[in-house]
C-alpha cells in the first residue's frame, strides 16, 4: 500500500462518514472512471445530435410546405412542454417494447438493438433539440431581411441563402442562448440514471449503497466533476463566441 492510499485509509478510520474509497480501492476507482467516461460520451453525443436537430428544425420552420412547418411546431411543443424525465421513461419503456432484438455476443441471448444508453441519447437530444430549434429561429429572425434579399438577388437558392448567408450570421446571435441550453443539457444527462445507464451518478449511487460511509465524498466528487465538465463547455463556447464575432455586427 502506498503512502497516498494509507493516508486516505486512515482518514476513513478517523472520520467514518468521509471514506474516499475510490481513491485507494482499485475496483471502486474503476467504477468511477467508467461512469465518468460514460457521462462524457453521453454528453458529447447529446450535444452534437441536439445541434443537428436544431439546425435542421430551424431550416424547416421556414419551409413553404405547411405540413413541414406544422410538424416542426408540434415537435417543439411536445418536447418543450413535457418533463425530460417523463420523455426518457416513455422512450425507454413504451417505445422500447417495439425495438427489434438481435443475438447477443454470447450467441444465444437476445438484446434490444437500442440500448438504454441509446434511448437516453435519443430522448435527451430531442428534448434539447426542441429548444435549439427556437434558439436558431430567433437568430435567423435577427438577420436583416435586406441581407436575404441581397443573397437572392445574386441568384442563390433558398438552401444556399440559408447555409451560406443566413445561418452563419444567425449562429453568431444564437451562441449566448445556445450556451445556456447546452449547459443545461449536460446537467440533464444525470437523468439517464433512471433507466440504469451506468454514468457517473449511477456508479456513485452504487458505490455509496455498497459503502454508506463513502456517500459524502462521492457526492463531493459529483459536484466537482460536473463543475469541471460544465466549465470546459462554457470556456469552449465563450471562446467560440469571441472567435465568431464580427466587428460592428449586432452592436
Amino acid at each position: 500500500m502506498t503512502g497516498f492510499e494509507a493516508f486516505f485509509l486512515q482518514l476513513a478510520e478517523d472520520f467514518p462518514r468521509w471514506n474516499f474509497i475510490w481513491l485507494y480501492d482499485e475496483k471502486q476507482a474503476g467504477r468511477v472512471l467508467s461512469g465518468l467516461w460514460m457521462t462524457i460520451k453521453l454528453s458529447l453525443a447529446c450535444v452534437i445530435l441536439s445541434l443537428i436537430i436544431g439546425i435542421i428544425g430551424s431550416w424547416l420552420q421556414g419551409a413553404r410546405n405547411r405540413f413541414l412547418r406544422a410538424t416542426v411546431q408540434g415537435y417543439i411543443q411536445f418536447f418543450r412542454n413535457t418533463p425530460p424525465l417523463v420523455q426518457l421513461l416513455f422512450f425507454y419503456f413504451a417505445l422500447g417494447q417495439f425495438t427489434p432484438v438481435v443475438t447477443g455476443p454470447d450467441g444465444w441471448t437476445e438484446v434490444p438493438i437500442i440500448s438504454n444508453a441509446g434511448w437516453a441519447i435519443i430522448s435527451l437530444s430531442f428534448f434539447a433539440g426542441a429548444f435549439n430549434v427556437e434558439i436558431f429561429r430567433a437568430g435567423i429572425e435577427a438577420v436583416p431581411h435586406s441581407t436575404r434579399e441581397a443573397a437572392e438577388a445574386l441568384g442563390m437558392s433558398r438552401t444556399q441563402t440559408y447555409t451560406n448567408v443566413v445561418f452563419p450570421l444567425a449562429l453568431r446571435v444564437s451562441i449566448p442562448a445556445l450556451n445556456n441550453n447546452l449547459v443545461n443539457l449536460v446537467k440533464t444527462t444525470t437523468q439517464a440514471f433512471a433507466i440504469a445507464v451506468p454514468e457517473l451518478l449511477y456508479e456513485s449511487v452504487s458505490i455509496w449503497n455498497d459503502f454508506p460511509s463513502a456517500q459524502n465524498p462521492t457526492m463531493l466528487l459529483l459536484f466537482v466533476v460536473y463543475i469541471a465538465l460544465v466549465g470546459v463547455l462554457v470556456f469552449g463556447m465563450n471562446s467560440w463566441e469571441r472567435n465568431m464575432r464580427i466587428p460592428g455586427y449586432g452592436q
